[in-house]
C-alpha cells in the first residue's frame, strides 16, 4: 500500500533553492539533484517507516547529494508529510529553532 506523500512548501523552497545553487555549480546538475530527490520521494511513498531521528520525524539520507529528506507520518490517514530537504552539513536543532521562529 502507497502512502500519499504532501510536500510542504518550506520543503519545496529548499528542493528549489538546492537546484538552483547546483544549477550554478555546474548546468543540468540540479535537475539531476531534482531527479534524485523524486526518486527518493517516491521511495518513502511506498515504504515511509524509516528511523525516527528526533520529535517524530524521520529522514532519509539523498544518495548522491549530502541532503536528508525530513517528513512526519499520518499513518492514520495514510500520509507522508515531507516538511524540509536541508544540507547534512546543517543542525536539525538550528531548523528546529528557525520553524518556532515562523
Amino acid at each position: 500500500m502507497s502512502f500519499i506523500v504532501l510536500i510542504e512548501p518550506r520543503a519545496l523552497t529548499d528542493i528549489q533553492k538546492a537546484m538552483n545553487y547546483y544549477d550554478n555549480c555546474q548546468t543540468g546538475l540540479g535537475k539531476k539533484f531534482e531527479t534524485v530527490v523524486d526518486k527518493h520521494i517516491l521511495t518513502i511513498s511506498k515504504n515511509p517507516f524509516f528511523q525516527i531521528r528526533y520529535n517524530g520525524v524521520r529522514c532519509l539520507p539523498v544518495k548522491t547529494f549530502p541532503f536528508m529528506i525530513h517528513f512526519v507520518i499520518d499513518e492514520e490517514r495514510n500520509e507522508v508529510f515531507i516538511i524540509s530537504v536541508f544540507h547534512t552539513s546543517k543542525n536539525n536543532n538550528e531548523w528546529l529553532i528557525n520553524e518556532k521562529k515562523v
